[in-house]
């Protein structure tokens, strides 16, 4: 009797990977170069849509590896700005968000890295179910691959932003970068990349020491440990001297300007004292400071600040020299906000349909 084994994931191998792979099922080498182009620039759905392999190699591959595209189940386009926001179910039910904006400087897609979040930061509806799973790469390609087939436009830009901190997903995320700008997939630029993290300090410094030419964006939000504390649960394993000096690192090892996110909470975070505090913290780096009115969920207290409040705030800022943005809104009639799409489906799905998507994983 055959023994039954799992089907291998062949959208999340590099390749390299696909070319060892063809040659241990003693395939020639210009078939990997064939499957790669299918997978990573026609973005091809299926096998079956790789009309210039056999099909008997076609049937081959079916039975040896998985292949699955997220589905689209809800897109939403704003009336005021364009932006699109897509929420896709995976092959194992579970469902991620993704959001599509276009600048004059090209189209943006922020993705998710995980399926949920754990890392508890308290105006984000990102992580209030907690955390699910990690996305493997072939599924953080997928949000990307999906969007640029649905609209027909290029991607160049892309922003892990998403549900998800990106550095806890660590090897997939990486894996994920590389095949991204890799010249045998859709090659964008690394220098159109931005990953944010909330401060996993071993891994910033991990990252730095890849040496790619991405822009590291750290979510600080706060402008003193305590404070830091209060908002951002990690702030108690992770001083804020530890994570900014890991962003100094990066810096050093990598060139490249750091951004400091900063969401404004109303008579939180967001006095003229903060404002001093932050520049004093941050004022010694090259960097860069983008300050964001936060979304307010229902299930937070939390506020956005005044317009005349951030806007006081961002003067401060410049005062003490400081490179600073407000950032610009977009698809806020749409859910926008990391979470509140894909929390909004679930808290309509019956609670035996989550328990059985649960249970699956």
């Amino acid at each position: 009797m055959r023994e039954i084994t799992e089907k291998k994931d062949i959208r999340s191998m590099d390749f390299c990977e696909l070319q060892a792979e063809m040659e241990a099922l003693g395939e020639k080498k210009f078939r990997a170069v064939q499957l790669y182009q299918w997978m990573h620039q026609k973005l091809a759905g299926s096998f079956d849509e790789m009309t210039n392999l056999p099909k008997s190699f076609r049937e081959k591959l079916k039975d040896e590896y998985t292949y699955s595209m997220p589905e689209v189940v809800e897109r939403l386009v704003s009336s005021i700005d364009g932006t699109e926001k897509y929420l896709f179910r995976l092959a194992d039910g579970n469902v991620v968000e993704s959001v599509l904006m276009r600048y004059h400087h090209g189209n943006s897609v922020c993705i998710s890295t995980q399926v949920g979040c754990r890392m508890g930061c308290r105006f984000c509806a990102s992580t209030l179910g907690g955390l699910t799973r990690n996305l493997c790469p072939s599924e953080m390609l997928g949000e990307v691959y999906q969007i640029q087939k649905i609209t027909g436009e290029r991607v160049s830009h892309l922003v892990a932003m998403g549900t998800g901190e990106p550095l806890d997903n660590y090897d997939h995320f990486l894996k994920f970068l590389r095949m991204l700008t890799d010249e045998h997939g859709l090659h964008l630029s690394q220098r159109n990349v931005t990953v944010s993290t909330c401060g996993i300090v071993e891994n910033i410094r991990r990252l730095a020491d890849e040496k790619l030419q991405i822009t590291l964006a750290l979510s600080l939000h706060a402008s003193s440990q305590e404070k830091r504390k209060e908002l951002m649960p990690i702030a108690f394993k992770y001083d804020l001297k530890d994570v900014l000096d890991a962003c100094r690192y990066y810096f050093d090892r990598t060139g490249r300007r750091v951004t400091f996110e900063y969401s404004l909470v109303g008579g939180v975070n967001d006095t003229k004292e903060d404002a001093a505090r932050l520049a004093g913290l941050v004022g010694d780096m090259n960097c860069h400071i983008n300050l964001i009115p936060v979304n307010p969920i229902k299930e937070r207290s939390y506020v956005q600040s005044d317009r005349s409040v951030i806007e006081a705030f961002k003067n401060k800022l410049e005062k003490y020299g400081i490179n600073v943005t407000i950032r610009r809104e977009m698809g806020r009639d749409i859910n926008g906000a990391c979470g509140q799409l894909r929390k909004s489906y679930l808290d309509q799905k019956p609670t035996e349909e989550i328990k059985e998507g649960d249970a699956a994983l």
